[in-house]
């Protein structure tokens, strides 16, 4: 620290600084090659294996466009001044849109992992492989919105698979390159290094863990790889921070550990089932690291009745700082920790509580809302065309507290459910006579007298609508 004297005079006030020692490197003049100059430095070897992993994803889907015409009729200044029209209204038209990816192979017998950006809503998915022009069409097996995976398959067997590496062990400024398909032009490498670890809050996925990167990750580089210098799979490319939509130098990664476990679950399942604890958890704030013992962890800011978390005793104010032998952060870590558990895991959990630190064994249960988006050949009995999910948290979705019923959060376009009106965002309150409140109280009611018709009761903005289905 530079210590300061202060000297006054009647009109003038003189700041003297004490010496400060600048500490000098080395005067170095020499410059030398790398390797002699018959030898030229190169990462070829290590990247041309693992190329042969990554593969080309083509997804084409059906959209709905609107017309201005039709904007114009649905515009609350027009219907101000005009009404409703008396005259028929421009009918929205329906294209076929499509795009690219990539994916990475991970099984010898054609399973994929990518994206679920990539892949989620397309009606085909066509895989083209790098060493060659052969197209398969493939299908998807899960996908996981939550960390933005998904896992699809090829009929095809002695395919070359890429190595994981354990990405608990990189570490900033190691080399990477980002390996995939942008723009349709063909595989492409791009080389950068590791510019951050165990980014969240970046407001992409539910669960976020991002490996950062400066290697350029375009449009068509998602879900493909990010492999060290000895051509391990790091993670799978799958964002970037920029708001042109042009690389910036700030691109994200799904971490290689992640990947497995997700990638493991959706090819065995189909589906992601996470520990569920229960609890309204954030940050210490300057403030509050003043009134606990412990200045890291997750704050508990509620308690879910009847969950894991209330079975356990545990309050509002207590700061969780482990699970099991693992150190809790910030709440971000809790929710990722307790995220890659299974349900009916027991798990000691060590929080704070009036400054003692104490210890609770708790089983996990497990949390509601965790859909295939590939239903099982019972899911797609439920009603076709639509993805559900549990009501877990009314504020995600800007609902009302006390709201009960199964929130329709996608309707296929041409499905049965289009066409019997379903709309995104309705909920569903109640089968002919029966209230349903969660997907299996969904599946019973419908079950009940299944070939005859029902009617749907649909919670509807600030209103009620019903829609008649027969399955």
């Amino acid at each position: 620290m530079n210590k300061f004297l202060l000297f006054l005079s009647l009109n003038t006030v003189w700041l003297c600084a004490a010496a400060i020692n600048i500490v000098q490197a080395p005067n170095v003049t020499q410059r030398t090659i790398p390797t002699n100059e018959s030898v030229i430095l190169s990462y070829h070897d290590s990247v041309k294996e693992a190329k042969k992993s990554v593969v080309n994803i083509a997804t084409t889907s059906t959209v709905t466009v609107n017309n201005q015409l039709d904007l114009m009729f649905n515009d609350p200044f027009f219907k101000q001044f005009f009404g409703e029209t008396p005259f028929a209204k421009p009918q929205p038209q329906q294209r076929q849109s499509t795009s690219l990816g990539s994916g990475v192979i991970i099984s010898e017998d054609g399973y994929i992992v990518t994206n679920n950006h990539v892949v989620n809503g397309a009606d085909e998915i066509v895989v083209t492989l790098s060493n060659g022009d052969k197209e398969y069409k493939a299908k998807i097996i899960g996908l996981d919105p939550k960390t933005d995976l998904a896992v699809i398959k090829i009929d095809e067997k002695n395919l070359q698979t890429i190595p994981f590496a354990n990405s608990d062990n990189l570490q900033e400024g190691d080399v990477v390159f980002a390996l995939g398909n942008p723009f349709g032009i063909g595989s492409t490498i791009t080389q950068g290094i590791i510019s951050a670890l165990n980014k969240n809050r970046v407001g992409i996925n539910q669960y976020e863990n991002f490996i950062q990167t400066d290697a350029s990750i375009n449009p068509g580089n998602s879900g493909g790889a990010l492999i060290d210098s000895r051509g391990a799979l790091i993670g799978i490319n799958s964002a970037i921070l920029s708001r042109s939509g042009d690389n910036n130098g700030i691109g994200f990664a799904i971490p290689s550990n992640m990947v497995k476990k997700i990638a493991v679950s959706l090819a065995a399942k189909g589906k992601i089932e996470r520990g569920y604890l229960g609890v309204n958890i954030d940050d210490l704030t300057s403030e509050l690291k003043e009134i606990y013992t412990n200045k890291e962890g997750a704050l508990i800011m509620g308690v879910e009745e009847k969950s894991a978390a209330d079975i356990a005793k545990l309050k509002r104010g207590d700061l969780i700082i482990k699970v099991n032998n693992t150190k809790i952060k910030n709440a971000n870590e809790l929710q990722n920790v307790i995220g890659d558990l299974n349900p009916g895991d027991k798990v000691s959990i060590t929080y704070e509580r009036s400054n003692k630190v104490q210890t609770v064994s708790v089983k996990l249960h497990k949390m509601d809302g965790d859909t295939a988006a590939v239903s099982s050949a019972a899911d797609k009995d439920i009603i076709d065309g639509l993805t559900l999910e549990n009501i877990t948290d009314a504020s995600k979705y800007n609902l009302p507290k006390n709201i009960k019923g199964v929130l329709v959060t996608n309707v296929k376009e041409n499905s049965k459910a289009a066409k019997a009106g379903f709309r995104a965002g309705d909920i569903i309150i109640q089968i002919g006579e029966t209230s349903v409140a969660s997907i299996d109280e969904l599946k019973t009611a419908l079950n009940k007298n299944k070939n005859s018709k029902k009617a749907v009761y649909l919670q509807r903005g600030n209103g009620i609508a019903v829609i008649v289905i027969q399955q």
